[in-house]
């Protein structure tokens, strides 16, 4: 993989984490079986950050990798 900081810049690269760091908590939740209105609300969000990590950078930014 890819030197995130050489591909993004150090800035981007704290929006990065905490994206991805948030995707993770997200995809938590929605294994604990939430209920259809909260689960909307996180399918939501998810393609929020989705939006979010493919208009900051390449493909693997949204845990995609190539490699």
């Amino acid at each position: 993989m890819k030197d995130a900081a050489a591909e993004y810049g150090e800035g981007a690269m704290s929006t990065v984490a905490k994206l991805l760091a948030r995707k993770e908590r997200l995809l938590a939740q929605l294994e604990s079986d939430p209920g259809s209105n909260e689960r909307e609300e996180i399918e939501r969000q998810l393609a929020q950050i989705e939006t979010a990590l493919s208009l900051l950078g390449p493909g693997d930014a949204a845990g995609r990798s190539d490699e």
